[in-house]
């Protein structure tokens, strides 16, 4: 073997050695912060499955830890030991419990998830379906410092985007108080204070509705297999299975009810109306665009020109002229300048 040969095998080898075990940048080293994240990213996740149990008022064991980290019992089992080292857990018989600093602990993963769900609705266009996928990622990468950034720049919300309580920078959050809608008593009126985002199925279904918290909704009729409310002017029908997924508080008579569903898309052009409400389901930048245009209760809006496809329609509002899709009008409530 020549030299030269033996040159670029040496060469290529240490190449190789570098590339493997190099300080930092070295593929080993990524493969361990990978694995150290992967192994933080379940013990956050456990202790977060351990506070929903208590805060629900349910057990939680090493069955259920499984089955919510998709793990098997085993993993499960050196996760919850882990957690007993490090003084966040605690085992009585098979149930497992939060200690203190293990409740603060979680409450600081769910305040990250809800700050960001929030972040999400009010200043992106990102679909509802997918807020708590992204805020799973970014629950587990921001610094104390970067949470309370991002909660100052939201106004230090009380709730997220589904009606759950954030947490507060002390770690406290408060105890629900909504009941589920399947409570109500016909003729009921009630606001939505929650829809619960998992399972992701269920939750997709319920958006298709157009359903949101804050909404004002009178449970017309109920049955074993369905359940009849009437929501911004319109009837909805929703299957018992999906309805265990909202919860209202009662407010008994409300003005805030509309009890008619009539929007501005129904409107032909040279026509006047009044605006008298948004749909609560008009959310973030979209809301804002609305309101900055003038687009508020009481404010005169007038049909003005339909595009040839029919969509968008210009709007006259306050002396000015916009264009909106039929998705947007649609969530726009009115009343006939003849009807008043």
């Amino acid at each position: 073997m020549n030299d030269n040969l033996i040159v670029v095998i040496l060469l290529l080898a240490i190449s190789i050695l570098a590339f493997i075990f190099y300080p930092e940048k070295g593929l080993l080293n990524k493969w361990r912060r990978i694995k150290a994240n992967n192994e933080k990213i379940l013990l956050e996740d456990a202790l977060k499955h351990l506070f929903e149990c208590e805060y629900n008022s349910t057990d939680c064991t090493l069955i259920s830890i499984s089955g919510f980290l998709s793990t098997s019992q085993g993993h499960s089992s050196k996760i919850i030991v882990k957690l007993e080292e490090m003084g966040l857990v605690k085992r009585i018989g098979t149930k497992i419990h939060l200690t203190p600093e293990g409740k603060s602990y979680a409450l600081k993963i769910i305040r990250i998830h809800r700050l960001w769900e929030k972040h999400l609705a009010d200043n992106t266009s990102i679909r509802e379906e997918e807020w708590h996928i992204l805020a799973e990622l970014e629950e587990h990468k921001l610094t104390d410092d970067e949470v309370n950034r991002l909660a100052a720049k939201l106004g230090n919300p009380l709730k997220d985007p589904h009606g759950d309580p954030i947490p507060t920078e002390n770690v406290e959050i408060p105890e629900q108080k909504g009941i589920e809608l399947t409570d109500l008593k016909e003729g009921d009126i009630a606001k939505i204070y929650h829809i619960e985002d998992q399972p992701l199925e269920v939750f997709s279904k319920l958006t298709s509705l157009g359903l949101s918290p804050g909404m004002i909704i009178r449970l017309i009729e109920k049955n074993t297999t369905n359940i009849r409310i009437e929501c911004e002017g319109e009837e909805l029908n929703i299957s018992p299975i999906l309805s265990f997924n909202i919860q209202v508080v009662p407010i008994g008579d409300s003005e805030e009810l509309i009890e008619s569903r009539d929007t501005l898309s129904n409107i032909p052009v040279g026509e006047e109306a009044v605006i008298v409400g948004l749909s609560k389901s008009l959310r973030g930048q979209q809301r804002r665009r609305l309101l900055d245009f003038g687009i508020v209760p009481g404010t005169v809006i007038k049909a003005r020109l339909k595009s040839l496809s029919g969509d968008p329609t210009a709007y006259e509002v306050r002396g000015t002229t916009v264009a909106l899709r039929k998705n947007q009008s649609d969530k726009i409530f009115i009343k006939r300048k003849n009807l008043l």
